[in-house]
């Protein structure tokens, strides 16, 4: 794990105690820091290692703490302890920050930061995936689902590169990442921001909190990124290398298996050149691209039968990270619904002309039977394993059975990493 004498003799309170939160307990009590934890589950609080205090932070008198680390996942805007911590005026940080502070007690290193409404876990293990096959030692953490804190220090002159949500950005200040990274920006998340221009400027903090001589890397296939690297460009001067990128400077996509769809071209832009700017050789680049296995739930291919391919593209979770996957597949039995982040597909709709059927489940299913009804065939299979079955009897030779529900899976699954599991389960249970 990550330790720093940064920590030693401090007093930290420490809210949520999934993957981050408990990662960043041990850490810090590694450090040598005083700690007092809180989760509203028994099971998580049975985790804590010997040595930490366990109280409910509402109810302790907070001054005198250092800081209190609170999960990405506790909405700061609505939770109580937003408003108790500043009461007791004590900063809300998470597990990135306490990476950022530690890093002086790190072998010298390079920070990558990855942030943007779809395409930052491809993009981010992508660029891990290019240092490795060019010889650079580097490892991935962050929202991707690995807690930075837990991984072991790289040598000199390793590379860490960190997959960054709004709401991580929100919990950091003094994260100068060396490359940092916007993929994208489209409404997402607005209940936890006071709307869609809150949730912009929260995104562009990774930029406001680099130093002169570091790098900024920004994809500008639409309007609103264009404007922003423009901005960018304006506040920064020549303090800050502006990079921009766009999937019309791509080419041989057709040789990169896991990256099809628009929406991987632009990962694979945006990862080649952090490579390039890393050092990777182009060569190095090219064969890494080949070579990319891709990540589960992200367009991943579970399984042909009958010469049908099933995909697993569960972590589409809005409609703009579904558009992309309708467009990589000409003939698309599309299963979609859950917990609505929106009452529209309207960023499906250049790609209705792919999809041969739609079968909708979870809360939003109804709703979205009511929208595609006009355009296409529906079922209304209100499960995921209805679904399938459904998709399974309709498709033909040449088709493909694709999960990407554009919405969150709040209503059915823990997580989206479920909700894929489910599907590639009711898939290999087909015959």
């Amino acid at each position: 794990m990550i330790t720093s004498r940064a920590f030693r003799g401090k007093r930290y309170a420490v809210l949520g105690l999934a993957r981050s939160g408990l990662a960043a307990v041990e850490a810090l009590v590694a450090s040598g820091a005083f700690v007092t934890a809180w989760d509203d589950r028994d099971e998580a609080r049975a985790a804590l290692p010997v040595g930490v205090d366990v109280a409910d932070l509402l109810e302790l008198d907070l001054a005198g703490y250092d800081a209190v680390v609170v999960s990405p996942g506790i909405p700061i805007n609505r939770h109580p302890i937003a408003a108790h911590a500043q009461s007791c005026g004590v900063p809300l940080i998470c597990d990135i920050e306490l990476f950022a502070q530690a890093r002086a007690d790190l072998p010298p290193h390079k920070v990558v930061g990855i942030t943007g409404t779809n395409g930052k876990s491809t993009t981010t293990a992508l660029v891990q995936h290019l240092l490795q096959h060019g010889g650079i030692a580097s490892l991935m953490g962050g929202n991707i689902g690995l807690p930075i804190m837990s991984r072991d220090p790289l040598p000199q002159g390793g590379v860490y590169v960190l997959e960054l949500s709004s709401y991580q950005i929100d919990l950091t200040h003094s994260l100068a990442c060396d490359i940092a990274v916007l993929t994208n920006i489209t409404p997402d998340h607005l209940d936890r921001y006071d709307g869609f221009d809150a949730y912009v400027a929260s995104k562009l903090r990774i930029f406001a909190m680099q130093q002169p001589g570091q790098v900024a890397i920004i994809a500008i296939d639409d309007e609103l990124t264009k404007s922003l690297a423009e901005s960018i460009e304006f506040a920064c001067g020549k303090a800050t290398k502006l990079t921009t990128a766009s999937v019309v400077k791509s080419f041989g996509q057709e040789n990169w298996p896991s990256l099809q769809g628009p929406h991987n071209a632009q990962n694979a832009v945006l990862a080649e050149c952090v490579a390039r700017e890393l050092g990777v050789t182009s060569d190095k680049r090219w064969t890494g691209l080949q070579s990319y296995p891709g990540l589960p739930h992200r367009m991943e291919r579970v399984r042909e039968l009958r010469d049908v391919l099933y995909v697993n593209d569960s972590k589409a979770t809005n409609a703009t990270s579904a558009a992309p996957a309708l467009a990589a597949y000409p003939a698309v039995h599309w299963i979609l619904g859950g917990q609505a982040k929106s009452n529209d597909l309207d960023a499906c709709m250049p790609f209705f002309n792919h999809v041969l059927a739609a079968y909708t489940i979870g809360e939003a299913g109804p709703m979205f039977a009511r929208l595609l009804q006009p355009v296409m065939h529906v079922e209304e299979c209100g499960i995921l394993e209805e679904a399938v079955k459904r998709a399974n009897l309709a498709a033909q030779p040449g088709d493909t059975v694709l999960l990407s529900p554009a919405c969150a899976s709040f209503d059915q699954y823990l997580d989206f990493e479920a909700r894929g599991n489910a599907f590639r389960q009711a898939v290999g249970s087909l015959a």
